[in-house]
């Protein structure tokens, strides 16, 4: 992974606690071209935006100055020694002050997955920093079934104790959801989920995140969000959804189709919960839905033909 086409920023968060993310591009204080924050899922951490921020700060990606968070008890942040924090909205006032110390006053939030839930939430807490919503496989009803399948691959004992195995490990896990994926792709995906300690693959998050998922039951009721999602009638938004997704029902995403008739629908072929958005197709997705939010901007940027970099 290229370190040079980004930077690591320390700030404290909510109660004082370390934070760390990455920005990629210009700095936001210094850019024309509106910011991007993105927002990972429920164990995940800066690094699953690495080649989409890459991109999207790049002159064909529209110059962008791209920040991509690493929440409370994930990648380099610190963890939590009070575990009840590990909470969403804890976690949205951390993407506040996170803003706060990025000087972004508007931002475009691409939301994987939790993160895309952390959306819902920071439209009630601080709705003028929200010029566009990009929910990856997320939405404001998420299915009960697909949520015990985290649970239960998340709370294994056992994960990869090499770094030739973690790929394999990852397609084992779910290869039948990512048919779409190449060896690369699972290559990609293991050096962003985990950490080196010693050689060994480790799960760069703290485990009392995913043991949060363990009372749960195909009995428990979920609460929905249609009330904040509802308040996204004006802006901008983009819904992606994987093919083979567990937790984003096409029913769902009809509702939301229903209630917010300009959003912008795509499926991700190939792919299961949640879709890698650097792949071709959600890459170039994502890139004309920015266009045309950033309309008139002063971007500068080179004719793109589909499918290319």
């Amino acid at each position: 992974m290229d370190q040079g086409v980004f930077r690591e920023h320390r700030f404290r968060g909510t109660g004082g606690l370390q934070l760390s993310a990455r920005t990629y591009g210009p700095e936001p204080r210094s850019s024309t071209a509106t910011p991007i924050v993105c927002l990972p899922g429920l164990t995940r951490n800066s690094r699953d935006f690495h080649e989409l921020a890459t991109f999207l700060a790049s002159s064909p990606g529209g110059g962008h100055p791209v920040v991509s968070l690493d929440y409370r008890g994930r990648g380099n942040s610190e963890r939590d020694g009070d575990k009840s924090r590990y909470a969403i909205a804890v976690e949205t006032a951390d993407v506040v002050t996170a803003c706060a110390h990025f000087t972004i006053d508007k931002a475009i939030f691409i939301g994987t997955s939790r993160g895309g839930l952390i959306v819902h939430h920071l439209i009630g807490l601080a709705s003028g920093l929200v010029a566009g919503v990009v929910l990856n496989d997320i939405g404001p009803v998420v299915d009960i079934g697909g949520l015990l399948v985290i649970r239960d691959y998340l709370n294994q004992a056992t994960g990869p104790t090499t770094w030739a195995a973690a790929p394999d490990r990852l397609k084992a896990l779910h290869g039948d959801d990512f048919p779409a994926l190449r060896e690369s792709d699972w290559q990609q995906m293991a050096r962003a989920i985990y950490r080196d300690e010693g050689g060994v693959p480790v799960a760069d998050f703290d485990p009392a995140i995913a043991q949060q998922l363990l009372g749960l039951t195909a009995e428990t009721p979920l609460p929905d969000l249609w009330p904040q999602f509802d308040t996204m009638a004006e802006i901008p938004l983009m819904a992606i959804r994987g093919e083979h997704s567990r937790l984003l029902s096409q029913a769902t995403v009809r509702e939301m189709k229903k209630r917010h008739p300009e959003m912008v629908e795509f499926t991700a072929l190939g792919q299961g919960h949640a879709p890698l958005l650097h792949l071709d197709g959600p890459r170039e997705a994502i890139s004309a839905f920015l266009d045309g939010i950033c309309v008139g901007a002063n971007r500068a940027r080179p004719n793109r033909r589909p499918g290319t970099r």
